[in-house]
């Protein structure tokens, strides 16, 4: 029976390859985030390891029913704590890219805020965190 799909039930086969009988119903990427791979019309570039928080002034929640149900699931998981893009897509078991366009939606309609990590010609000199470390030490 290799290559037949199974209906809902396992009922016996659709022939859709929408319905897989072990994963559920599935939803391809670009159905999410309506074709597009570039987070908004500003192209905003999300690093995995930027930060996403819920905006203090974010539109009201009854408000998110025009949100589609991955952009409610990706506001939910920054209620509860201040998360990275990379946690963001894993927690909500989706793709990376899909994350960085819908939180790319997200952005533009005032619902979060990200903060960047910072550039590595901005973090101290490993030398002066070394001459720090044994300044503390001989105290």
């Amino acid at each position: 029976m290799s290559g037949t799909v199974i209906g809902p039930g396992g009922s016996g086969p659709t022939g859709s390859q929408w319905y897989d009988a072990e994963a559920g119903p599935l939803v391809r990427p670009y159905a999410m985030t309506g074709g597009r791979t570039k987070p908004g019309p500003s192209n905003v570039r999300f690093d995995l390891i930027a930060l996403v928080v819920v905006d203090t002034d974010a539109p009201e929640p009854g408000d998110e029913s025009l949100l589609g149900p991955e952009h409610r699931v990706l506001l939910s998981l920054c209620r509860c704590e201040t998360q990275s893009v990379a946690e963001l897509a894993a927690d909500a078991d989706l793709p990376v890219g899909v994350v960085r366009v819908l939180l790319g939606d997200l952005l533009e309609a005032g619902y979060v805020k990200v903060s960047r990590p910072v550039p590595p010609a901005q973090l101290p000199d490993e030398r002066i965190l070394r001459e720090v470390i044994e300044g503390l030490r001989a105290l």
